[in-house]
């Protein structure tokens, strides 16, 4: 009987301690590089430096993109990584964007669900967020929906700085 105890406790203890080294943190300073990435038929930005602060389950993210088609940008968004709806209003020359979304993990990638509107147009955006196992490159890969037609993206980013 002992013995059974001491194994259960040791299962669970390893289940504990294990846990958090399957969700990588994703925090830090992360600059796009532009040459590795593919934005799709969108057009890209010239520059971009993302600035992420997580402690799971919490993710701020802070985007600052210059240059490019769509001009210069600042935007900030929070979200959760339990599953929880998220709700984030991006300010965009075309007027404010509202975004809903939802993520998860699935084992070490973060996965995004976010649904939004644009100009009447239903829009939904798949993107999964892996770290190299060195920490160093964060890569989001996305599949967006539109009544157009499906595209995939795949952003690059290289870390510049721990958060």
């Amino acid at each position: 009987m002992k013995r059974r105890i001491l194994i259960l406790a040791a299962v669970v203890a390893a289940a504990a301690f294990a846990s958090p080294a399957d969700k990588p943190d994703l925090s830090g300073e992360w600059k796009l590089n532009v040459e590795k990435s593919n934005f799709g038929p969108m057009p890209g930005p010239d520059s971009q430096v993302r600035t992420i602060d997580h402690k799971d389950p919490s993710l701020s993210v802070k985007d600052v993109r210059v240059g490019g088609a769509q001009g210069d940008a600042t935007t900030e968004m929070k979200f959760t990584t339990d599953g929880k709806e998220t709700a984030n209003t991006v300010k965009t020359p075309n007027g404010d964007l509202e975004l809903k979304t939802t993520i998860t993990w699935e084992e070490k990638t973060l996965v995004a669900n976010t649904k939004l509107d644009i100009q009447g147009m239903d829009i939904s955006v798949v993107e999964k967020w892996e770290l190299s196992e060195d920490g160093k490159v964060l890569t989001l890969n996305g599949k967006i929906s539109t009544p157009q037609g499906d595209f995939e993206t795949s952003q690059v980013f290289d870390k510049v700085a721990a958060k």
